[in-house]
């Protein structure tokens, strides 16, 4: 069971054709402000034979599925471990927060080993994922006026906010409201998105544009101040990790 969901998920892992190393719960519930009719999103590595590697065959390094079950709707999503690994060397935040999220379905060795692996790929230019999305987000948001993607707009600045200043992902805005200087309506909007996924947002938008642009700027300023590395440091370590789970499975 999954602390935020009453649904026992480890079935969906027991359905899947090849053994998952993790799932996790991402999403929404990850980031603190399901809504009363958000969907679950699941996220995973599969891991495939080697001979599916091998051959002439295209690999399936990426499988997606979207069902309802429990009268919920589950998006499950899992990457191959080589796929999967060579995004956390992209400076894919999205994988890292799958990977070290708190709301585990099913995990093994190999993931434990993997999420402490993850420092060694942490670099400054990790800022520039956060930014992007946020600029998505504030976009979707200037479209459509709806909560969600406002919501995520502050959610990726703060964890880009954090992660330059301290070397962590976190992903849980209420955990970051504590760790990041915010703007103080943020719980209200969270509140108003737990009674309704696609709600509207009754803000000052000129206020809210001011905030988003400042948190911008403080973006700017800790990517420019941080200490992480320029690159990756756990690269050999990776390949190293990634070619004995293989042979192993």
């Amino acid at each position: 069971m999954i602390d935020n969901l009453d649904l026992d998920l480890r079935p969906v892992v027991a359905e899947q054709p090849d053994p998952l190393l993790f799932a996790t719960v991402s999403g929404a519930h990850l980031y603190g402000f399901p809504s009363q009719d958000s969907d679950v999103d699941l996220r995973g590595v599969h891991l495939l034979p080697a001979a599916d590697l091998l051959g002439l065959h295209e690999p399936e390094e990426t499988r997606s599925r979207a069902w309802v079950r429990y009268g919920v709707e589950l998006d499950l999503v899992t990457h191959d471990l080589r796929k999967f690994v060579r995004l956390m060397l992209r400076r894919n935040g999205y994988v890292l927060e799958q990977l070290l999220s708190p709301l585990v379905v099913h995990t093994t060795d190999g993931h434990r080993e993997l999420a402490d692996l993850a420092p060694g790929v942490l670099t400054s230019h990790h800022a520039h994922h956060y930014r992007g999305f946020a600029v998505t987000q504030w976009r979707l948001f200037e479209k459509t006026g709806e909560l969600k993607p406002l919501l995520y707009t502050f959610r990726v600045l703060l964890t880009g906010i954090h992660l330059m200043r301290g070397g962590e992902v976190q992903a849980h805005l209420p955990t970051l409201l504590e760790l990041v200087d915010a703007p103080a309506y943020v719980p209200e909007l969270m509140a108003a998105k737990a009674e309704r996924e696609h709600g509207t947002a009754a803000v000052d938008r000129e206020r809210v544009a001011a905030d988003v642009e400042r948190l911008h700027a403080v973006l700017d300023e800790a990517q420019a101040a941080s200490v992480l590395p320029e690159a990756p440091t756990a690269h050999d370590a990776l390949h190293d990790f990634v070619v004995r789970v293989r042979l192993a499975r």
